[in-house]
């Protein structure tokens, strides 16, 4: 039987594209990451001088972006910002980490034995991240979403972050925070003094910065040879956060961490680390 010689150039052709790849899509990840690479919000102008590709090319793809919820526009000012489906990938791809998804199967019994809303969070790109919330049996106020990024010096998980992760790591969020804080904003030795009373005592408790009315306590879990902690916090309302329900509420978030860092292999004693 004769090969057909149109085979061979169609296998070659196959081949050659699978090297290629697909231009088109490596084009709109490049509009993607100038986006990420702002940091926020950004004009047409600006994700075509970051991306280096001209305007109207740019728009193009942020059109099919935003068909795809990828990419959504402001419709009171005209700047571009990362959309739904953009988020439900990013939590989803948080979510399949397997330290998340083991610490995960704690949570419901830490919100069950509390009766409070527990919620954990892992390090991102820009800062800590919440990657799954579990409502109470209290009502909150307001809840903060899936996927939203938590402050270091105003959130109780902010506060585990920065005690327990490289000052290196944490510096640049760090800055950015104090310098958008003003006069408010603590002095070096104030944040020292931070670092060290959460080493200490081993959890963060903040209540109604984040939140308003709400009470947070933090804790972190250490996976087994791993530097970068996720974080386990309790919301508690702060109507009824008296000394007795916040005793109640850390002991039994320790056990929880003390739980997850067994399945984790580890030990989950969390030791002083020097400044």
């Amino acid at each position: 039987m004769t090969d057909n010689p149109d085979s061979n150039s169609i296998d070659a052709s196959e081949r050659t594209g699978a090297r290629q790849g697909i231009q088109s899509v490596e084009l709109a990840m490049g509009v993607i990451e100038a986006l990420e690479r702002g940091l926020g919000p950004m004009s047409l102008t600006q994700i075509a001088n970051a991306s280096g590709m001209a305007a109207s090319k740019v728009h193009r793809y942020l059109v099919s972006l935003g068909r795809a919820g990828l990419i959504v526009q402001s419709g009171r000012s005209g700047l571009y910002d990362f959309g739904p489906a953009m988020r439900r990938l990013g939590i989803e791809s948080l979510r399949r980490m397997d330290d998340v998804s083991v610490a995960s199967e704690h949570l419901p019994t830490l919100r069950d034995r509390t009766g409070h809303s527990v919620n954990l969070a892992a390090w991102g790109d820009h800062g800590p991240v919440l990657v799954r919330w579990d409502y109470g049996a209290h009502a909150l106020p307001i809840t903060i979403r899936v996927g939203s990024t938590m402050p270091l010096l105003t959130s109780a998980i902010g506060h585990v972050y920065l005690a327990h992760l490289p000052e290196t790591m944490v510096a640049p969020f760090l800055h950015d925070e104090l310098e958008s804080m003003g006069a408010t904003a603590p002095d070096e030795d104030e944040v020292a003094a931070l670092r060290s009373h959460v080493r200490q005592n081993g959890v963060a408790t903040i209540s109604g910065e984040v939140i308003p009315g709400v009470m947070s306590i933090a804790a972190p879990v250490f996976p087994a040879g791993q530097s970068i902690p996720l974080v386990v916090a309790v919301a508690i309302p702060a109507k009824i956060g008296s000394a007795e329900v916040v005793a109640a509420a850390t002991e039994e978030l320790l056990r929880a961490t003390q739980a997850i860092s067994e399945d984790f292999g580890s030990s989950g004693t969390v030791v002083e680390r020097p400044a």
